[in-house]
């Protein structure tokens, strides 16, 4: 309880003191951590055009992203419902765990066919699409939860990187089209496999260990979050939360999901307009837009890099 109440006792250094090394790299963490959290599933949307070439009868532009949404859409309400009981450090490493795990399948699933595609690799193209949803139900959640128990600059700087992976896998897709002519997939992929490992050994053995999230997840606990005894445990910060909401019921009790919902429902619509937008490029206007074009098979990587550089801005 001492550890507890010396965190819960010091100020956080970040707003006072934004230059110190531990805001900066808590800033950089965020970063790479969003960035992790879609670059998988960006990776699979900008080499759409490299899908229709493999496979020109099953309409990859429309079917993988009709997969991978419900899945997303799915896991977040159920995860959602139950968001009081989910251990989030555990919630979170099963996230960037599975977008590594199906960021490593893909390349597998290429080797095995040889790119040659075929209706068995493109049902396993598909799971994979849907496994890439389930998983980024559990970080985007997750993360933005936990961000959201801290400074602002933090889920800044996290949903900075979500926009800016497909800025970067747009403008890689553009120099592997320009380069080289086949498998772009294990080439993306395997970048993929590489930012996942790394989101995975970053939340496991760094972000839990700074300093300020510390501070700020002791005082989620001393507030009656049930969601951050893992993340304390692991850094050595034992709490007595149980106790504390015992003898004080009425202060922690929790608002429901659609009492939540309704505070925030302004909120909520926003990002329903954003998935309709996004949804009407993805796979809309991909998919209907049949005609010819001065780009060529350039026009589809071009607008989604269009997208990807105006959702960073």
């Amino acid at each position: 309880m001492q550890a507890a109440a010396k965190w819960a006792l010091t100020p956080p250094v970040f707003c006072s003191l934004p230059a110190q090394p531990g805001p900066v790299v808590i800033i950089q963490v965020c970063f790479v951590l969003g960035n992790g959290c879609l670059f998988p599933w960006n990776s699979m949307a900008t080499i759409e055009d490299y899908y229709v070439y493999l496979f020109p009868k099953n309409d990859p532009t429309r079917v993988l992203t009709l997969v991978y949404q419900p899945f997303a859409l799915g896991v977040t309400a159920l995860l959602t419902y139950h968001e009081a009981k989910i251990n989030t450090r555990l919630r979170n490493l099963t996230g960037y765990t599975l977008f590594f795990l199906s960021s490593f399948a893909i390349i597998i699933l290429d080797v095995a066919t040889k790119g040659q595609g075929g209706v068995g690799a493109f049902v396993g193209v598909c799971v994979i699409s849907a496994a890439f949803g389930i998983a980024d139900a559990h970080v985007q959640g997750g993360m933005v939860g936990d961000l959201s128990l801290m400074c602002p600059e933090f889920i800044q700087s996290f949903l900075a990187g979500v926009a800016a992976s497909g800025a970067i896998t747009s403008a890689l897709r553009i120099i592997t089209k320009a380069a080289f002519e086949s498998s772009p997939d294990v080439l993306f992929f395997s970048i993929s496999c590489f930012f996942e490992l790394l989101c995975v050994l970053l939340y496991t053995f760094v972000f839990p260990t700074l300093p300020i999230v510390k501070y700020y997840r002791s005082k989620a606990a001393s507030e009656g979050s049930k969601t951050v005894a893992g993340d304390l445990a692991v850094a050595g910060v034992p709490t007595e939360q149980d106790e504390i909401v015992e003898e004080e019921p009425e202060r922690y009790e929790r608002l429901s999901t659609k009492q939540l919902l309704l505070q925030n429902i302004d909120y909520a619509l926003d990002i329903f307009l954003i998935y309709v937008l996004t949804l009407s490029i993805f796979p809309g206007f991909l998919s209907e837009d049949t005609g010819s074009h001065s780009l060529g098979a350039w026009y589809a990587l071009v607008l989604i890099a269009t997208f990807n550089v105006w959702d960073v801005i």
